[in-house]
């Protein structure tokens, strides 16, 4: 049975998952190159662009326009969690939206069949978007409230942990901006994750660590092996992840290509202790763990409508590969056509647009 046929055939509904802990408004930003009129301007083209723009700036004072599009809810187990919800699986969130929740989660919260609002404030996330990427500036302070012993207090109603017992994935991302995280961590691998027995899927995702110090990267690192006491784990990682902690690892660092991809994933796997680590690109994918290496292409888009959000994508077509126990090659397609359809519409699809979008993707037929 081809992947597009079991993905159609499959009852979603009938599968769980949990994602925590981050929540974040996340602004859309264009930032103008030249306004032509009150209603029409052509937008900085690329980063490199916008790069030589402050670099002219050094010195001096500088000014640009920039053109909010959007107010969207964000946050990579927002995002992830969407497009879980999308494709039919039950979802329990828990995180940082906000008390009282920010409306711009509303949508988000409709989707999913439970919810439990942390925190007094989510995350604020600015996001530039141009053709070749995107960069994200967030406002993180106020996310320094979960701790450990903020955590016991939110747990302590047992609504996460009879969750995480009916669940078969367990996500839980943004190490990064959360300076507590590591703790918070600890916190689950000792009170709540030993306490399932039907050991569910464990997905973990950084989100880039670029800003944090070397030491703090290796004390989180050293922490995800006793996520095991759970169940299996798997680190993800976009391209620019791996290669961050390739570095601070001593493996090679990879370009966008599927067999430098599969022999990071399978170095960084050894180093860390973990069951899996899978690396997606703009280009490619793989995936390394006991059993070997896999790679997938990506369906690459040349004109996508939008860009932030699409790795959490990614993470939800992966996530729902392990939750229907889907071979290696199998997930990384998923993966790759959840991003796909993301890229291409600017939301999540349900199990029946990717199953078309597979078909397509496979007799050549997709737009690029």
């Amino acid at each position: 049975m081809t992947l597009s046929a079991r993905l159609r055939a499959a009852d979603l509904s009938r599968l769980s998952a949990v994602v925590g802990f981050d929540g974040f408004i996340d602004e859309m930003i264009s930032v103008v190159d030249e306004r032509r009129s009150l209603t029409e301007f052509s937008a900085v083209p690329t980063i490199a662009d916008m790069a030589a723009i402050f670099a002219k700036a050094a010195g001096r004072s500088s000014l640009r326009e920039i053109v909010v599009h959007r107010i969207d809810a964000g946050g990579c187990a927002v995002n992830l969690g969407d497009g879980l919800a999308g494709l039919g699986v039950q979802l329990d969130y828990f995180g940082t939206l906000g008390t009282p929740r920010h409306p711009a989660f509303d949508a988000f919260v409709g989707r999913c069949r439970s919810v439990r609002s942390w925190c007094r404030e989510p995350g604020r996330t600015l996001a530039l978007e141009f053709r070749d990427g995107k960069y994200m500036l967030s406002s993180v302070a106020q996310l320094a409230e979960l701790t450990p012993d903020y955590l016991e207090g939110a747990l302590a109603d047992g609504a996460f942990s009879a969750a995480c017992a009916d669940a078969g994935l367990l996500a839980f991302t943004n190490w990064t901006l959360y300076p507590h995280m590591t703790a918070c961590w600890q916190f689950l691998q000792q009170r709540v994750l030993p306490g399932l027995k039907h050991r569910p899927a464990i997905f973990l995702d950084l989100v880039d660590p670029s800003s944090r110090s070397p030491a703090d990267i290796q004390a989180m690192l050293a922490t995800l092996p006793g996520f095991a006491v759970g169940g299996p784990v798997t680190l993800g990682l976009n391209g620019n992840e791996g290669n961050v902690l390739a570095r601070l690892l001593g493996v090679a660092t990879a370009a966008d290509a599927g067999e430098p991809l599969a022999a990071q994933a399978a170095a960084l796997r050894e180093r860390l202790g973990i069951d899996a680590v899978v690396i997606h690109g703009v280009r490619s994918a793989a995936v390394a763990e006991s059993g070997g290496t896999a790679t997938c292409d990506t369906p690459w888009c040349a004109a996508p409508k939008k860009l932030t959000g699409a790795g959490d994508r990614f993470n939800s077509g992966y996530g729902v590969g392990l939750l229907l126990g889907l071979e290696a090659k199998d997930r990384l397609r998923l993966g790759n056509a959840a991003s796909g359809f993301f890229v291409r519409q600017a939301r999540s699809g349900n199990a029946a647009e990717l199953a078309d979008l597979l078909d397509r993707w496979a007799d050549g037929s997709l737009d690029r």
